[in-house]
């Protein structure tokens, strides 16, 4: 039961993950960017210094953006991950049914009025398996963005057939200008 449910999961995230446009070279606010861009609504990028008990990244949404929360003093390829997970919980849907935990967004962003967050998403307050999404989301991004960066874009099957037999893009077997190309 188990395993039919972890299969189920990797089937969803994989979902997810290749109906997403990555930016490439990849890079990860610009990622963001598109994502609020898609989404229609800003979504802004808080970097905090990490303290003791809280987590090193959270999503706190309000009727007027998303923040996500990041730990500053770690790696940058840590950084990248935190910003990945945290988006991964938005591109998810986790927002949605996230239990409120506004004091935790007013201890990290202590200038963001208390009365706007409508809900606050850290690691401390996700379900188990809300978690291994956000998690196998961020990680198959990353692995994603890797192998575009090694092989490119794809090109549309048409084109790389006509690349391959020797005929510029654009026109059709017998050549649209009359010529047989």
């Amino acid at each position: 039961m188990r395993t039919d449910r972890r299969r189920r999961q990797w089937r969803r995230c994989r979902k997810i993950v290749d109906g997403l446009v990555l930016p490439t070279p990849f890079d990860v606010t610009e990622f963001i960017s598109a994502l609020a861009h898609a989404r229609g609504r800003p979504i802004e990028l808080i970097p905090v210094s990490s303290r003791p008990a809280t987590p090193c990244g959270l999503v706190v949404t309000t009727d007027r953006a998303d923040y996500i929360v990041y730990a500053t003093d770690t790696t940058p390829l840590h950084q990248q991950h935190i910003l990945l997970h945290e988006a991964a919980h938005v591109i998810c849907g986790h927002y949605e049914t996230a239990p409120a935990a506004a004091a935790a967004a007013h201890v990290l962003m202590p200038n963001l009025p208390l009365a706007l967050v409508q809900r606050v998403l850290g690691r401390s307050v996700y379900t188990e398996p809300q978690e291994q999404e956000a998690e196998l989301v961020a990680s198959l991004i990353l692995t994603r963005a890797a192998h575009l960066a090694r092989t490119g874009p794809a090109e549309p099957e048409g084109s790389r057939l006509r690349t391959l037999f020797g005929r510029p893009h654009g026109r059709g077997a017998g050549g649209e200008d009359g010529g047989h190309g």
